[in-house]
């Protein structure tokens, strides 16, 4: 009699209200000095858009990452395995994998890492269903579990799912679209949640802004697209009126906060509503989409101390644009 297949779970933690959205957009759009969260970026449209990004020339910080991880996989592998003998002999190894998207960047670890169990955590859970379910059909020896979260105000995640020590994963530089006192308290909440364990974290390393600015203002506009849809995104969500053909993407590095960001720049002055409010805009004023802190290696190095992590390893490329780095808790 064959054996039933083994299916993953999956869990949708609670999630801000639509109207909770449509206030933060709201409240984000009648600031004096108007300002969105990136996460307006990522509906269906948004995702894929930035799917495209990470193919193009310009866009250095997929593949380079993807290079360390396959140059020093194996190396990161045995710092793991051998902390976890030391501190943990008789604890599987459960991988946490934070903003995991499609989960290709951590199931290409899993012949390395030999993970017990797997925590896809995402926005949302039914993203999660289609990829985690055929990874498990893939990988059937590891406990799989998708798990829908909100985690960039509050990283946590109940005993039930998550109890003993953990590797939380946390690849492609976005704890760079964190401020470094929200990174910080990011970094903060991984530990703990780690449970004296570990994490294995991408950050993008400071560099000319030569190479910085093609690489969020590509010469063929998918980044323009990319960062003009969360007008049609809003749109949609809280029922606004924005003409995308009167807004322009802008994109530059702000050296002395070492960070790109991006606006999205009026056109012409002009009225936006949206059910119960409006708001002019004049000629050229902006709304702050996103930033991008870019760290100096020791810098980053000391932010993980300051979070509580006592060991800490880096690999990078040759070139020292890019940074994986092993924080463990002793």
């Amino acid at each position: 009699m064959r054996e039933a297949p083994t299916l993953p779970n999956f869990v949708q933690l609670p999630v801000p209200a639509a109207t909770s959205a449509v206030a933060e957009a709201a409240a984000g759009l009648l600031r004096p000095d108007a300002a969105l969260s990136p996460k307006f970026f990522y509906d269906a449209l948004g995702s894929r858009l930035f799917d495209a990004i990470t193919e193009l020339d310009e866009y250095y910080p997929t593949r380079t990452e993807a290079a360390i991880f396959a140059e020093h996989r194996q190396a990161m592998a045995q710092a793991v395995q051998a902390f976890w003998q030391h501190r943990h002999a008789a604890a599987p190894l459960s991988m946490v994998d934070l903003g995991a998207g499609s989960c290709v960047k951590a199931a290409s670890l899993f012949d390395a890492f030999q993970p017990a169990r797997y925590l896809a955590v995402d926005i949302s859970a039914d993203y999660l269903r289609g990829v985690v379910s055929a990874l498990q059909q893939q990988h059937p020896q590891i406990e799989m579990t998708g798990v829908g979260l909100d985690f960039s105000t509050q990283l946590a995640l109940p005993p039930e799912l998550l109890s003993g020590p953990a590797l939380l994963f946390y690849p492609g530089s976005s704890i760079g679209n964190f401020a470094p006192d929200q990174a910080l308290n990011l970094l903060r909440q991984a530990r703990e949640l780690s449970a004296d364990g570990g994490l294995l974290i991408g950050v993008d390393l400071a560099k000319s802004a030569a190479v910085l600015e093609p690489a969020y203002d590509d010469a063929l506009g998918v980044t323009s697209a990319f960062n003009l849809n969360l007008l049609r995104h809003l749109n949609r969500l809280m029922g606004s009126d924005f003409d995308l053909r009167q807004w322009q993407h802008v994109a530059l590095y702000n050296q002395a906060a070492g960070r790109i960001e991006m606006h999205l720049a009026s056109r012409q002055r002009q009225c936006v509503r949206w059910p119960g409010a409006e708001r002019w805009f004049e000629a050229g004023e902006r709304i702050h989409t996103e930033n991008s802190y870019k760290w100096r290696q020791d810098d980053f190095e000391s932010l993980l101390r300051d979070a509580g992590f006592l060991r800490v390893q880096t690999w990078t490329d040759s070139r020292g644009w890019y940074a994986v780095v092993l924080a463990l808790t002793a």
